[in-house]
């Protein structure tokens, strides 16, 4: 299958700046193609990863991938899908982000023995200019008229968008041009809300070496959820690559949630499953739903992606854990990991009858209440069940030494931490 037709079959095509041409380049050469992000923070998440997925599609296929880190643009700020300015990042912020997201770009797409994937960061050659060849050489191809009328800028005039942030789209296209003449560079990819950026850079590249130059751009469409909701959000916040930030299980979780709507969809732009798999899961979503076949392949898929097979067998024991009450298979690491989000207690250690210790923590509202919840079997302490009201409490319980999990009927856990 061309490049171009699975793109089109896993629906990730938004913008083509000339379709033909493209289907033509891809399937009589190997491509040099780039796809940029910048390094606004340390980590990046789940959304900045979709033109990503489709730059190595394009290396499977048999093309030669760049990945540019904007050490330079990073500095600016793309206005890109903002109502307003960026807070601007000390040089010394922007170059620790670059080394982050560079560690994480290595880890993700740049395999031992892979010299098809190239970094590259535009503060090389961007930093050389100086303020007169800046606007000489490069601003004077840029009509004003022009970059006023583009959509990252249009919707900015009503409030108002600094000097700054309007010459991004010349620092992109200038990015573009050195990488067209220095790399060979053909394509590059982003998200639909690049498209101004990237046809500047085309319009640069034509201006610069003649109207005949072949690059063409390409763009994916703004992922959304079914409800309408931005994709990649949880009820925590951003899904992060940065296991620091988001939890391997936490990262499980989200892709194992995900709608019977939107699954399909997700398997398409974020796995290398093949159409006959994926076609396969397909119909498992509509015959046997209750099975959630499809959602279990993803959050295998994605998280072995990102953090790789240890990780992924941590994700699966915890979930496993958590749905058969064996809490004790489970280490202190894993406990930490998934009771991330649940009710937190603390307690010194001291050996305590367990209706005292449950009321004191707070976990129970009275002493009768806590004596009838014992005596019932509705209170377990680290998955086994507690029915004698002289059961006392103490550190030696605490699983690693750090953690003792209680379970108020069949879904209220509490995490208890020893101070």
């Amino acid at each position: 299958m061309n490049i171009i037709d699975e793109l089109e079959w896993r629906d990730a095509i938004n913008q083509q700046t000339d379709a033909e041409g493209l289907r033509e380049l891809t399937e009589t050469t190997s491509v040099s193609l780039y796809c940029g992000v910048d390094p606004t923070g340390d980590s990046m998440h789940i959304g900045h990863l979709i033109p990503f997925m489709m730059l190595k599609r394009f290396q499977l296929a048999g093309h030669r991938p760049v990945i540019l880190i904007g050490g330079a643009t990073g500095t600016i700020g793309d206005p890109s899908g903002r109502q307003s300015e960026r807070s601007l990042q000390t040089l010394e912020e922007v170059q620790a982000n670059v080394d982050a997201l560079t560690a994480q770009m290595k880890k993700l797409f740049v395999t031992d023995g892979d010299n098809q994937v190239r970094m590259v960061n535009n503060y090389d050659w961007t930093h050389k200019i100086n303020v007169i060849e800046f606007l000489r050489d490069y601003g004077k191809n840029f009509n004003l008229n022009t970059m006023l009328a583009k959509d990252v800028v249009a919707s900015r005039l009503e409030d108002g968008i600094s000097f700054t942030e309007f010459s991004y789209q010349i620092l992109q296209s200038l990015d573009y041009l050195h990488l067209f003449q220095h790399e060979n560079v053909q394509l590059q990819i982003g998200g639909s809300d690049q498209w101004g950026n990237i046809t500047s850079g085309l319009d640069l590249i034509r201006k610069k070496e003649g109207s005949e130059a072949k690059a063409f751009g390409l763009t994916i469409p703004l992922m959304l959820k079914s409800d309408g909701t931005k994709f990649g959000k949880s009820a925590g916040g951003a899904i992060w690559l940065d296991p620091n930030k988001t939890t391997p299980f936490e990262f499980y979780q989200f892709w194992a949630n995900t709608d019977d709507r939107d699954v399909i969809k997700y398997l398409k732009y974020f796995t290398f499953l093949s159409k006959e798999e994926i076609e396969a899961l397909a119909e498992k979503v509509e015959t046997e739903p209750h099975k959630r076949e499809a959602q279990k392949a993803l959050a295998e898929e994605m998280t072995k992606f990102v953090h790789g097979d240890d990780m992924l067998e941590q994700a699966k024991r915890i979930t496993a854990a958590l749905f058969s009450g064996d809490i004790r298979s489970l280490t202190a690491d894993e406990i930490e990991q998934g009771f991330k989000e649940m009710p937190t207690f603390e307690t010194d250690g001291e050996a305590k009858n367990i209706v005292d210790w449950l009321v004191d923590l707070g976990l129970e509202p009275s002493k009768r209440q806590a004596r009838e919840d014992v005596t019932k079997g509705a209170i377990s302490m680290n998955g086994e069940k507690v029915t004698e009201l002289e059961f006392t409490v103490s550190a030696e319980h605490a699983i690693g030494g750090k953690f003792i999990i209680i379970r108020k009927g069949k879904k209220n856990y509490s995490l208890v931490k020893l101070k």
